[in-house]
């Protein structure tokens, strides 16, 4: 899957700095050049998308949620 296009508008490109598991959600730290964000996601996707330290994603944000795209 690639993404062609997306409404968001708040994107921020980055690299996966930290990942805080829990059994059930998961704290994923982007350090983007406007700084550090930080998503709450399930621990699940985490794995879905393949997450680790160093990953190349895209932060979506919207209003108060912050989803990942896995570049």
């Amino acid at each position: 899957m690639s993404i062609k296009a997306i409404n968001v508008r708040n994107q921020f490109r980055g690299k996966v700095k930290a990942i805080l598991e829990g059994d059930v959600v998961s704290e994923v730290d982007i350090e983007t050049p406007a700084g550090i964000v930080t998503s709450v996601i399930t621990t699940r996707s985490v794995h879905d998308l393949g997450l680790v330290i160093g990953s190349d994603v895209v932060a979506l944000v919207k209003a108060t949620e912050v989803s990942i795209a896995k570049l």
